[in-house]
Formats: structure tokens, sequence, C-alpha cells
């Protein structure tokens, strides 16, 4: 397991890369558009990195701090309530598409259903999706719908990168371990890229890596 750390950790960015994240998260970022339902996505255009995560996991916040804007995207108050994806016009270089929760508990049977197989139906169909980020909450174990939605991405080859969430809020030690985890568990997915990163909304952890990572997928800037 130590070897498996080892290796997610060593995949550095470069200089190059940070300042490349920073200057494209620096543009505007604006909402666009919604669907609630499959047949009202907008037509594939730029470039899109879709945000997946069981509900409470921090996807608003983490939004709004990559994007450095308080209420850019914003948590419903009754998680298993919104079911609309949300899509976000981040400079004229790429989407960003934040993604109805999953794993909520309260919600009824048939709206989990429905509100699921939405969001697969998207990943599974949007030719323009180059990335999901999978955010796993750094305080609680891994549960089993997020490695239902990570064998998902597998058999549809959806290229998807875990973030930890939250991890200003979990000790040293708890962190550490909860990180060593996450590590392993997705050196069992083909379809996973290698690098975990560990992130802070509150603190900023983890922010400029993946804005890093988020700019590898922008088009260039038309002259």
């Amino acid at each position: 397991m130590a070897d498996e750390q080892d290796f997610s950790a060593s995949l550095e960015l470069s200089p190059e890369q940070l300042e490349a994240g920073r200057l494209l998260f620096a543009g505007p970022c604006d909402f666009f558009y919604g669907a609630q339902q499959i047949g009202q996505l907008p037509d594939p255009a730029a470039p899109e990195v879709a945000f997946a995560g069981r509900s409470n996991v921090g996807k608003s916040s983490l939004i709004n701090a990559l994007t450095g804007r308080k209420s850019l995207a914003r948590a419903s108050s009754e998680p298993g309530r919104t079911k609309q994806l949300n899509f976000f016009d981040l400079n004229g270089q790429l989407v960003l598409v934040d993604m109805p929760g999953y794993g909520f508990a309260k919600a009824a049977k048939a709206v989990k259903e429905d509100w699921q197989g939405m969001m697969f139906d998207y990943l599974r169909g949007r030719p323009n999706l180059r990335r999901v980020i999978l955010l796993l909450d750094a305080r609680i174990e891994t549960k089993a719908s997020d490695r239902d939605v990570m064998d998902m991405f597998d058999k549809a080859a959806i290229n998807f990168q875990v973030v930890l969430t939250k991890c200003d809020d979990v000790k040293p030690k708890a962190e550490e371990a909860r990180y060593r985890e996450v590590v392993a568990e997705v050196s069992r997915h083909p379809a996973a890229h290698p690098l975990v990163l560990r992130t802070s909304s509150e603190t900023g952890l983890g922010i400029p890596e993946l804005r890093a990572e988020i700019a590898a997928f922008a088009e260039p800037v038309q002259n």
C-alpha cells in the first residue's frame, strides 16, 4: 500500500501546468445552462469536465473555490431534491458540469433511480466529456455507492480522477490513512487517473493542483 501511495505522490505537476491552471481559472466563469432531462442537454461544443460525488461531499464549495467565487455553484438545502445538471462556461475554453449528488438517504427509491439514471446516461453518452472529477469525503470511508460509480466508469471507459474533499476537517494521522485507502482503491480501477488529490475549500489545499489538472483539457485561447 505504501508503494501505491508513493506512486500517486510522485506524479507531480510542473510550474508551467500550475500556471496554466491559474490563468484559466482567473478568467470569467458563468452559468449558462441547466438540464433536468437528458433530452435537454446543450449541444456538445467545448470540452467538458464534470464533478460527481455523494450528496454533502462538498461539491459546490469546491467548484466555488476553484473559480474564486462565493456562490457560483449552490448546494441544495435538501440533498436528493435538485435533479439538474448545471453547465458553466469557463473563459470560453472549457465547460464545468455540476452533477447532482448520489447516495442520498432520504429520497424515495423512484427518485433515486430516476436521478442516477440521468447522471449515468449523461456520462456514457457525452462525446465532449474529457474527465469526471469524483469527489470523496476525507472524513468518512468509501461507500458502496462510490465503488458502484467507479465500477460503472470502468465499464463505460470514462476517465475519472478522485479528489478528497474536506481534508482540513480531519486530523493528520486519520487523513493520511484515508488517503492511503483511497489510493489503494483507485489502483484497482483501469479508468482512474492515478493521481489522487487532497483538497480543502476552506484552506485552499490542493486547489492549484486541481486547476492544473482541469486546465489540461481546455481549448487554446482564440486570438
